[in-house]
């Protein structure tokens, strides 16, 4: 487990808490790892009966480290993981029960990973956004199939190619999110309702959250963006956006 991901066990919740929070808790390869090893685990641990996702800081998670992202366009031998992102894989086959507890903005998988969560509370002050268009990029984590399941397709496609952010209380209205409540009170909210998650019947529990998944297309889907999302990773466009965002500046566009 890395540093930037603090793993912790207590009354049947496995705690992990992003902990990167100088750099808006943007998530590296080795937090993925982190995250998709704490996941996978908790359904091997009979001591785990759910998974708490928190983030130290104001920002659940700012997305991938772009630094990666440009490392991969350039081409870096080291920069693009064989088998793809593993936190993905992890979410399409969780067994066991996933709460989040959502401060700030979650950028990119840091809203899609929330569509694999059973639970999910938000601070009031929470932003999400899904700006892969904006970066050349397509939809991950499935999200091309359970954003417009969750909240329709106009909805959906404003999210993924205008990059409309949706605050905490329309992410509650259109069901993306259990509920908000203050930044102070958010930890405690989510804790509990974990805790609860937990002291259910651990059979039933399970039994009803694979009756209400479909791994096998959640894991097909996760293929297919895959491809889509590898190729553009290395495209010019993406070169472009990502310069574009460190220079502070709007993309060049390229010629149709």
């Amino acid at each position: 487990m890395t540093d930037y991901v603090r793993s912790d066990i207590s009354n049947g919740v496995l705690t992990l808490t992003l902990n990167r929070p100088e750099k808006k808790n943007a998530l590296t390869r080795d937090m993925y790892q982190a995250l998709a090893d704490g996941i996978d685990g908790a359904g091997h641990n009979a001591d785990v009966r759910c998974v708490l996702i928190q983030a130290e800081g104001d920002t659940f998670t700012a997305g991938n480290d772009l630094g990666d992202f440009a490392a991969a366009n350039r081409g870096e031998p080291d920069a693009v993981r064989n088998g793809g992102n593993p936190l993905l894989a992890a979410l399409a086959r969780a067994t066991t029960p996933l709460v989040a507890a959502v401060n700030g903005r979650a950028v990119g998988v840091g809203t899609t990973m929330l569509l694999h969560c059973d639970l999910v509370f938000v601070s009031d002050d929470a932003l999400l956004t899904t700006p892969f268009v904006n970066l050349a990029l397509v939809p991950e984590a499935a999200s091309s199939l359970t954003l417009p399941l969750r909240i329709g397709h106009a909805r959906a496609f404003s999210m993924f190619v205008l990059g409309e952010a949706v605050d905490a209380k329309r992410a509650v209205d259109w069901g993306i999110a259990n509920a908000a409540c203050p930044a102070g009170e958010l930890r405690e909210r989510a804790r509990a309702a974990a805790e609860a998650v937990a002291a259910r019947p651990a059979s039933a529990v399970t039994i009803t959250k694979a009756l209400m998944r479909d791994p096998a297309a959640l894991a097909a889907r996760m293929e297919v963006e895959g491809v889509h999302f590898a190729a553009q990773l290395k495209s010019a466009d993406a070169r472009e956006a990502f310069a574009a965002f460190a220079g502070k500046r709007a993309p060049r566009q390229s010629p149709s």
